[in-house]
């Protein structure tokens, strides 16, 4: 008879407070480049599709 013995190994992934504020800044960034985009775009595609979004979540944009 053998005996199968089993170890649990848990990672923990802990982030810096630097490295938490540097994601969420780039976060922010991206975002906001988004809905500059999206919301001055001369493309008329880009502009009714953002437009749309915006009614459909009902959320006013004027």
């Amino acid at each position: 008879m053998s005996i199968i013995s089993s170890t649990s190994h848990t990672a923990s992934n802990t982030a810096t407070l630097s490295q938490r504020l540097i994601g969420a800044i780039g976060a922010s960034i991206l975002g906001a480049s988004l809905v500059y985009f999206a919301g001055f775009s001369h493309i008329e595609a880009v502009h009714n599709a953002a437009h749309d979004t915006r009614h459909s979540a009902a959320f006013p944009c004027h």
